[in-house]
């Protein structure tokens, strides 16, 4: 079946939830975002940490894909990847990055701007072995963003490192696998309004201040 432009164009939804001012948010965006995060997780949003990670390579060739927040502090946004799949290798060449979170329910989306790093190795270690068994074997089995023959090559890896582990001993991380760590230069929390005057209040880093600001919708 296709849609016709018209049943597309008019697609859309009239926000009337919540507003947001300057005099609502905290000064520090961290707290502002862990504000928000708990407020989503109260919520009982499916996976409130989903979030778009978009990188590119050195020439300014962007990607994007879903990930998952797993930890935010002073420093910045926390995930763990494969260093050698498509978005690691445009992190090695590219150290800009965006993170987008979009929570429907509470009509709110929050997009962070900034600079990425490799987590050190103990942090990334201590994650690697908090993970189920079977995701850090599946760690190990898929060679990420290659190309493969067949789900079978997954398979038959994955048969052959539980075979490896059953005795239960401890499955070391792979070396090519970690953490890496969003330094944000500008955190930007957008609450939609009615008509379409949806609320952005955003944070711009200078001088290792944080100075807030109101966008146009």
């Amino acid at each position: 079946m296709t849609l016709d432009k018209e049943t597309i164009q008019n697609l859309r939804q009239d926000y009337k939830s919540a507003t947001l001012s300057e005099k609502d948010v905290e000064t520090d965006p961290i707290i502002q975002f862990s504000k928000w995060f708990t407020q989503a997780m109260d919520s009982h949003i499916f996976e409130p940490n989903v979030m778009t990670l978009a990188t590119s390579t050195a020439d300014g060739k962007p990607s994007a894909r879903i990930m998952l927040l797993k930890g935010f502090d002073e420093r910045g946004f926390i995930f763990y990847t494969n260093y050698l799949s498509r978005k690691g290798q445009d992190i090695t060449k590219n150290a800009q990055a965006a993170l987008v979170f979009f929570w429907q329910e509470l009509e709110r989306q929050v997009r962070i701007e900034g600079t990425i790093e490799k987590l050190n190795e103990k942090e990334s270690e201590l994650y690697f072995h908090s993970r189920p068994r079977k995701s850090q074997i599946g760690a190990i089995a898929s060679p990420q963003s290659r190309e493969i023959d067949s789900k079978d090559f997954l398979l038959n890896n994955l048969a052959m490192l539980e075979e490896k582990y059953k005795d239960g001993a401890e499955i070391p991380k792979p070396p090519h696998w970690g953490g890496y760590i969003v330094k944000p230069s500008f955190i930007e929390f957008w609450q939609g309004g009615s008509g379409r005057l949806h609320d952005r209040i955003a944070y711009k880093l200078s001088d290792n201040n944080w100075k807030i600001i109101r966008l146009a919708p």
